[in-house]
């Protein structure tokens, strides 16, 4: 057996060990590089987080695993602002979630329009199901 059919036979299709080991300061930190005179304070101002958490996440003196999605949103957008390729499912994963699906604005108007239409009881329900749902994301 070759080294690439040991390598391919043992993982899944998708898998790729180098990226599963990336947390955030490492995605940070090769992103920041790409970025020439770009810096920790520049990210902090334009992503609306305040330098000291994030400097607390660089130093990992404070936990990333609950941070904002929006932040972590923000941050993608900084980054391609600079001409830095990324991506949501980057960020996402570097803190340990699974990457949200798309949602753009077509989808969000249509899911809403859906919700209006809806008795208040019926409602509510729904909002119980989708934080249940987001719950059971961020566990699995």
């Amino acid at each position: 057996m070759t080294n690439q059919q040991s390598r391919s036979g043992d993982q899944e299709a998708g898998d790729d060990p180098a990226r599963q080991e990336v947390d955030l300061v490492t995605l940070l930190e090769r992103l920041l590089a790409q970025a020439p005179g770009k810096t920790q304070k520049d990210l902090a101002s334009e992503a609306d987080i305040s330098y000291p958490t994030l400097n607390a996440w660089m130093n990992r003196t404070r936990g990333t695993s609950r941070i904002d999605p929006e932040k972590l949103r923000a941050m993608v957008e900084v980054f391609r602002r600079w001409g830095v390729r990324t991506t949501p499912r980057e960020f996402f994963e570097a803190v340990g979630r699974p990457a949200p699906g798309p949602s753009g604005d077509e989808r969000e108007a249509r899911l809403l329009k859906l919700y209006r239409q809806l008795p208040e009881a019926r409602q509510r329900a729904l909002l119980k199901d989708a934080e249940a749902m987001l719950q059971v994301s961020r566990i699995t």
